[in-house]
């Protein structure tokens, strides 16, 4: 989610290009930022805290010339926003600026600090510049010693190297989930995070690969592999204008954040599960034995998509760590004057920080003597500030309408929280607590093969697209997530739809339900697989049309339903999150087909701040 640029050149001014470029990444979030640049003698590091106007009215008052430079906007994973945390990085003769997340940094930690390196920061990227400086140290040329510090890192990582003792390069290293584009132009190279940020200069792209580095120059860009050979590759000319290049190529904001979703569970996810595969921590929230003993119930506040995720929560929390809990409209929540002590964890669950309702239920039940840890996207807002901890997705600002990446994040978060919860009152065995790790560790991944079957459900939206009548059916875990298919379609498609727990159609929709009606049933394969199917047959007996969305490897559903969608299954409760994916997906290619604004639907709006 963070933001790289870097440029090579002779005539333009690094700083402004690097600043520009940040400041064409900032819809990325971020709550530092800095750069550093080569200015013929030395290699000079400016950085600042918060928003990027601050660096640079620092770089106004006293100005980094050089035409070699890398800059950086971060958004924290390791250690609290601060200037001393912000990038560029310092070891040596190297700077440093890197996406993504390493793994294994207490280990690397603990290394260096045992050979006497002097650390400054609480970042997993010092420990990077570190290692990259030693091998220079020991003779490596700077091509050499990022592959060779590389070997050393376990995780995701975008690089972009400058070093005093190569003064005219950057060495970019590339693994994981973070992108890199490379620009080529005449006597200069570019690079970035994103495409909008060297679009200005140059229309040239090339695209790094998980385990390939690059050096750039004023003479061109040579990408190596992880053996050291050169890779042949020709750029692509990019013709995007200024919208498209913003929305990253993609027809709307809303289609790009749902394929953000793998990055930005893994940024969620990232080191908050431990090295051992038995431990989480939650960035430092305490959450020890006696606080879980004191929890007797655990209340989730939240409205709309929120609410649907903390639904999830309520299993989550209920099943692994053994707690009673409740999940509250926080619009409701305060008029039913609820029953609130020191027993009581709060959970306010809100991707703004601002919402209004769930404002006013956190000063309800903190006024009351709870407990406030609250799940939110943006740092610094309302709700973090007054909350007594604060867990954050790492999902990046959310610019459609329609919640995506941050009801999946909020999911994973909720699950971190019931993991931690259950680990602290011994509800799970340490062998319990590996599989839930395995499947966490597995998750984005699976997301991305999910992602693989757009064009087929993009077929199913076909079919169905000029339904006036929509029904979502699931059990268990799944039911929130019927619930949230059915209000993603009526946000955006405004088709009418209802999400249902699919035992009580029968008490009810089922009267509705005839051979105009699409009804879509999630039918992984559960405990409940039976009694679902039997759900099905219920709808196709009046006539409805069924679309599944089963497991990779159900071929008998075929028979029994009018379109089918397969996904992978990982355990009984991220399957839930996979399943999510396809009904994102039907309801943005239903609107898509049906001509509405996807992005921005009417009579709807981002951050809810009023009652």
């Amino acid at each position: 989610m963070c933001g790289i640029v870097g440029y090579v050149g002779r005539d333009r001014n690094a700083q402004e290009v690097l600043v520009e470029g940040l400041r064409k990444l900032e819809y990325r979030g971020y709550d530092s930022s800095g750069v550093a640049i080569w200015d013929g003698n030395a290699l000079n590091v400016s950085r600042a805290l918060g928003k990027l106007a601050n660096l640079d009215a620092r770089l106004h008052d006293a100005p980094l010339s050089g035409v070699v430079g890398i800059g950086h906007t971060r958004w924290a994973t390791h250690g609290k926003p601060s200037e001393t945390n912000a990038h560029p990085h310092r070891a040596g003769s190297v700077a440093i600026v890197h996406n993504g997340i390493v793994e294994n940094y207490r280990e690397i930690r603990a290394d260096l600090e045992a050979l006497g390196r002097n650390i400054l920061s609480e970042t997993d990227t010092e420990l990077v510049a570190h290692l990259i400086d030693m091998r220079v140290t020991a003779g490596d040329d700077l091509l050499q010693a990022v592959r060779n510090a590389t070997t050393q890192l376990i995780g995701s990582y975008a690089l972009a190297v400058v070093s005093a003792d190569a003064p005219d390069t950057i060495v970019v290293a590339k693994n994981g989930g973070s992108p890199i584009i490379l620009g080529v132009g005449e006597g200069e190279s570019f690079l970035a995070s994103d495409i909008p940020a060297i679009l200005p200069y140059t229309r040239q792209m090339l695209f790094l690969d998980d385990g390939e580095f690059a050096v750039l120059s004023t003479e061109g860009i040579e990408i190596v592999d992880d053996g050291g050979h050169l890779v042949e590759r020709t750029p692509r000319t990019i013709n995007w204008d200024p919208v498209s290049a913003e929305k990253g190529g993609f027809d709307h904001f809303m289609l790009k954040e749902i394929y953000e979703q793998p990055r930005a569970l893994r940024d969620t996810i990232g080191t908050r599960i431990g090295d051992d595969d038995v431990s989480i921590d939650l960035d430092g929230i305490q959450m020890d034995a006696a606080d879980a003993k004191g929890i007797e119930r655990v209340t989730l506040l939240a409205c709309g998509t929120a609410y649907y995720a903390s639904l999830v929560g309520k299993y989550l929390i209920e099943q692994l760590a053994g707690i009673p809990a409740e999940v509250d409209l926080a619009s409701e929540y305060r008029y039913r004057k609820p029953i609130v002590d020191q027993g009581c964890l709060v959970i306010p669950v809100s991707q703004s920080g601002e919402t209004a309702d769930t404002l006013a239920a956190l000063r309800e039940a903190k006024a009351g003597g709870a407990r406030i840890l609250s799940v939110c996207n943006t740092r610094e807002s309302t709700i973090a500030r007054e909350s007594h901890d604060t867990l954050y997705t790492i999902a990046g600002p959310e610019i459609g309408v329609a919640s995506t990446k941050c009801f999946t994040t909020q999911f994973v978060s909720l699950y971190l929280i019931a993991l931690k919860l259950g680990i602290a009152r011994k509800t799970l065995s340490e062998d319990q607590v590996r599989e839930h790790v395995r499947q966490l560790r597995q998750l984005p991944r699976l997301v991305e093969e999910t992602l693989a079957l757009n064009d087929q459900i993009r077929v199913v939206a076909q079919r169905y697209f000029r339904a006036n009548h929509f029904l979502f059916l699931g059990r268990g875990v799944m039911y929130p997530i019927a619930l949230e298919g059915a209000l993603k379609l009526k946000e955006i498609s405004y088709i009418h739809a209802e999400g249902y727990a699919a035992g009580e159609m029968k008490h009810g929709p089922i009267a509705l339900i005839d051979e105009n009606m699409p009804v879509v049933v999630i039918a992984n394969q559960s405990s409940v697989y039976e009694k679902v199917v039997s759900n099905l047959e219920e709808v196709r007996a009046r006539d409805g049309q069924v679309i599944a969305i089963a497991s990779v490897g159900d071929e008998a559903i075929e028979e029994k339903v009018d379109a089918v969608i397969r996904i992978p299954e990982l355990g009984e409760y991220l399957t839930a999150l996979l399943a999510t994916i396809p009904v994102q997906l039907l309801a943005y290619h239903v609107a898509t087909l049906k001509g509405t604004d996807v992005d921005q639907p009417r009579n709807l709006a981002k951050s809810v701040t009023v009652e």
